[in-house]
């Protein structure tokens, strides 16, 4: 038995048979084990390709993402700023107004023009300036206020701050207002030149103290439009309008008032005299086209 196995093992031709066998089993599992392997990186590249797609299109997203986030920040820093309008320190009132005023969003309109109604004087004053910042989005509103009475003076300086005709109209029907005539004269010499025309048709108002503050605003605006109205009211009956008309005219500074107030050299009224008397004096140390 032990030489029969002996002789099978020197045999060549076993050893042969085994020899190839042992290399088909080898060649067939190098071509398995490549084949798997060729799978494995296969499917790590899919991957790797789908990773790098999930990536790109999670990017895109943030990006698109970013903006939305940064718009819902600044909505919360304006949500944030109007409760502070409730403090009851009025320092930190003051510095919301400010910052809304900033912000200068429509959302801040309505917060900030109740604040107009805040026991801080300052507040009040901050919360003019932050309205101006806003701008005619404020107006509609502003128009609206001018029936509260608490608000009433601080709704006129805001709107001498902003320039928008819309706000022209409420402001001179405040001239007929004796106890806030003072702050709608005040607020349309603040606008300046786009409120000439309007002051010059309240020249012919039939409220005589209408007319007045009318001159007043025209000459402290120092518009050349103004200068013919204003001559036309230098012969008013009221000595006190001819009074007015010839220092509006005096501080518009124009050639054409000089020689129209003349005349009111002899004027019946005596008080009337003596200020034209010192307009022309004055005139006289000026060159004529200053």
């Amino acid at each position: 038995m032990t030489d029969d196995l002996k002789s099978s093992a020197e045999d060549p031709e076993t050893r042969e048979t085994e020899t190839s066998l042992s290399s088909s089993e080898e060649e067939t599992t190098d071509e398995f084990v490549d084949e798997i392997s060729d799978s494995f990186l296969e499917g790590n590249v899919a991957a790797t390709a789908d990773a790098e797609q999930v990536e790109g299109e999670s990017g895109e997203e943030a990006e698109e993402e970013e903006p939305e986030l940064e718009e819902e920040k600044v909505k919360d820093e304006i949500d944030i700023q109007i409760d502070l309008l409730q403090d009851p320190d009025w320092v930190v009132r003051r510095e919301a107004v400010v910052t809304l005023g900033e912000m200068a969003d429509d959302r801040c309109v309505e917060p900030l023009i109740r604040t107009l109604r805040d026991g801080d004087w300052q507040v009040r004053e901050a919360t003019v300036e932050a309205i101006a910042e806003v701008g005619p989005p404020a107006v509609e509103l502003l128009i609206r206020y001018m029936r509260d009475w608490e608000a009433r003076k601080y709704v006129i300086q805001a709107m001498g701050k902003i320039n928008d005709e819309r706000v022209l109209d409420p402001l001179v029907l405040m001239l007929h207002n004796d106890e806030f005539k003072d702050d709608a004269t005040r607020a349309l010499i603040a606008l300046g030149s786009p409120a000439v025309p309007k002051l010059i048709v309240a020249l012919s108002d039939k409220e005589e103290f209408v007319r007045k503050q009318a001159i007043l605003a025209l000459g402290a605006i120092k518009d050349p439009a103004a200068v013919d109205p204003l001559i036309a009211m230098l012969q008013n009956q009221d000595w006190f309008t001819r009074l007015t008309a010839a220092a509006a005219l005096e501080k518009v500074g124009d050639p054409r008032g000089r020689d129209a107030i003349k005349p009111l050299m002899k004027d019946p009224d005596i008080v009337v005299r003596m200020r034209v008397e010192r307009i022309l004096g004055a005139w006289k140390k000026q060159p004529a086209n200053v």
